[in-house]
């Protein structure tokens, strides 16, 4: 074949190939005699079918299909033999018409057009300097951790009337008690979606409402009735309520005090774990568990910011784009649900999507630089480790576990999306171990705290 180089500008390259017209004869030659060895036609013993009669019912198939794998065989053989490393998959656009069943071979024409994966010079990792925050499990974390355990069996025993009618304050509601509403909120004096409720147990004084509308319950009792006013916060999980006021009709069925159950062997008994102090060790475990895994996000985010911060190359654009696409997509079905973050609601479309394009740019940079270090220094994810991915998946959607395995097994491509995560912890973990890490002991509500944006240098 001739191979002819039509572009080289940074990451992007373009070739015109010719692959001549005896080759593709000789393809095409040998395919037909292979097809008429196997073919069945009336009037023909099996396998005895003319060639000439072969070339005219399936010329035409035949020559398309010999053209279609000449073409991508070609096209492999160069990239492999000029050693080119293509970021995307090349677009191929074949130039010539491809033969007819009747039609003498020629020369086939095809452009090939591409961007390369950029050269990426390895870091000195053990420049890179990071804080590992830790918090320590302390007694005083674990008895609230059991206080909240207790708190959730609790008994709610009802009081009577008779007990509110003995009361020397207020014969309703007290701030303690558990009041159990049915309640409809209105804005405008018209119902809005998820505002209402049914059997509902409010805890006055307690969390969990919104701001307000437990405290203006106070006082409530049985089969009373009454209207209240509160404002939803900023910050609301629903963007056609936050910042909203609205108003609530509320009916008091059922007082409750709540009976909280002592921290003791009991209660642990009750709860499965034998004994008190077994239950204590497995809270324990599970904070720090849980303070581990915070220490881990906030190390790999420094990590990450400081390979950000090292991967001075180019982008290939076509990587850049597609990265784009999707992250812009979900800017627009926030905008249009109204779920937009605060900071970019006040942007022209044109800031948002440079500021989201910088971001795409930043993630491709990043990407490539994380597969290279596990190219360049032999990481890859096993058998074992994808089969153990797999399971944790499956073990996602209890009672359909085999199916779910079978899924995964079937169809390679869903499972790949497995394989990513493992692949960059394993990469970050390598990294770690040749950084500059020194540990610093923080409080939990130091750990938890959402990091500045770049907290490693390198």
């Amino acid at each position: 074949m001739q191979v002819t180089e039509t572009l080289s500008e940074g990451l992007k390259r373009a070739y015109t190939v010719v692959l001549p017209a005896s080759d593709i004869e000789t393809r095409r030659s040998e395919r037909l005699v292979s097809l008429g060895k196997t073919l069945r036609l009336p009037g023909f013993r099996p396998g005895k079918v003319p060639i000439p009669v072969v070339r005219q019912r399936y010329g035409s198939a035949v020559a398309a299909e010999v053209v279609e794998e000449s073409v991508n065989e070609a096209a492999r053989q160069m990239l492999t033999e000029r050693n080119l490393r293509p970021a995307m998959q090349p677009k191929i656009d074949v130039v010539s018409e491809p033969p007819g069943a009747a039609d003498p071979a020629k020369d086939i024409e095809f452009k090939v057009e591409l961007e390369l994966l950029p050269e990426i010079a390895m870091p000195d990792f053990g420049a890179i300097s990071l804080t590992r925050l830790k918090a320590e499990v302390v007694p005083e974390a674990i008895e609230t951790t059991l206080g909240n355990i207790a708190k959730a069996n609790r008994a709610l025993t009802p009081i009577s009337e008779q007990e509110l009618a003995e009361r020397t304050e207020s014969p309703g509601a007290a701030v303690g008690e558990v009041l159990t509403v049915d309640f409809v909120g209105k804005m405008d004096g018209t119902e809005f979606p998820g505002g209402k409720g049914e059997d509902t147990e409010v805890e006055l004084g307690g969390t969990g409402f919104i701001p307000g509308f437990a405290e203006q319950l106070v006082g409530m009792r049985p089969g009373e009735t009454r209207t209240i006013e509160v404002t939803f916060p900023a910050d609301y999980g629903a963007a056609n309520l936050a910042g909203k006021q609205a108003n609530f009709d509320v009916t008091a069925k059922q007082l409750s005090k709540a009976n909280v159950p002592a921290i003791d062997d009991a209660l642990a008994d009750q709860l499965g774990f034998g004994s008190l102090e077994a239950l204590r060790e497995v809270v324990s475990g599970r904070m720090k568990q849980e303070y581990d895994s915070l220490s881990r996000l906030r190390i790999k985010r420094q990590l990450l910011d400081a390979l950000s911060n090292v991967a001075n190359f180019a982008s290939p654009q076509g990587m850049v784009d597609q990265e784009f696409e999707q992250i812009w997509r979900r800017v627009e079905a926030d905008r249009e649900a109204g779920r937009l973050d605060e900071d970019d609601k006040g942007k022209d479309e044109e800031t948002l999507k440079s500021e989201y394009r910088a971001i795409a740019d930043r993630r491709v940079r990043l990407g490539l630089l994380l597969a290279e270090i596990g190219r360049t220094n032999n990481i890859s994810v096993s058998q074992e480790e994808m089969a153990r991915a797999m399971r944790a998946e499956a073990a996602r959607y209890p009672g359909q576990e085999a199916r779910m395995m079978e899924f995964l097994q079937k169809y390679p491509s869903v499972s790949d999306g497995l394989r990513g995560p493992i692949f960059e912890d394993k990469v970050v973990d390598f990294v770690l171990e040749l950084a500059q890490v020194n540990e610093q002991t923080v409080t939990p509500e130091a750990l938890s705290a959402e990091p500045p944006a770049q907290t490693a240098t390198a």
